[in-house]
């Protein structure tokens, strides 16, 4: 599950315990026909990660930051980087790390302004071979006293190999603020003056009989 909480206007700070999931709400593996990579990266061979772990770090070219900004509806992403740090673990699993950096541009949604925002996402996952995800995903069932604390199950390692360039577009998109506001901006109503003529009391009082008094009873 993710925590998410903001700095500052126009920056958010995220802690994503699972961008796959949430953004596409399936595993970063579990790819459709066709379907486009918008952050191209060589994956990285589970096999090859020494055992003191290994340190990765990615920028997205223009092209990628084009397919991004289609894929999230936004006006541009300016920039995007991410830094990661693979750890092998007991029977074949890997715990990778790392945070995911951008800045958007968007539309206000009170003045349609351009906007500019910075995404800052920290990225804890653990992935795992495929045999192993339905036994850890009823640990994980298992083990959690409090249901809003449950961990989430590790993610399926396909054909040996941790994508990167999709985790790092996971992570981003969960970022995006939908809702982004230029600072300051407020929604406004319109205050409208009191219409005694269509205050219902009104008409009612307009059917009354002329004369009559509240409480008389002829």
């Amino acid at each position: 599950m993710s925590s998410r909480h903001k700095d500052t206007p126009g920056h958010r700070t995220e802690t994503v315990r699972k961008p796959a999931r949430d953004a596409f709400q399936k595993s970063p593996h579990q790819k459709e026909p066709h379907q486009k990579e918008p952050w191209r990266t060589a994956p990285v061979i589970v096999a090859q990660i020494p055992e003191a772990g290994l340190h990765r770090e990615i920028e997205a070219d223009l092209a990628a930051r084009t397919a991004i900004a289609e894929l999230a509806r936004l006006r541009e992403v300016i920039s995007a980087r991410a830094a990661f740090d693979l750890t092998p673990k007991s029977d074949g699993k890997v715990h990778v790390t790392g945070r995911v950096t951008a800045r958007i541009g968007q539309d206000c949604v009170v003045t349609l302004d351009p906007i500019e925002n910075e995404i800052d996402e920290a990225i804890d996952l653990i992935f795992a071979p495929p045999e192993q995800i339905p036994q850890l995903a009823d640990l994980v069932d298992d083990d959690a006293d409090d249901a809003a604390e449950v961990p989430d199950p590790p993610e399926p390692i396909m054909n040996g190999q941790v994508d990167l360039g999709r985790i790092a577009t996971d992570a981003l998109l969960l970022g995006v603020d939908p809702y982004p506001r230029k600072e300051g901006a407020v929604f406004e109503t319109e205050a409208e003056a009191d219409d005694p003529e269509g205050n219902p009391f009104a008409a009612l009082k307009a059917l009354q009989p002329r004369g009559s008094k509240k409480g008389d009873n002829g």
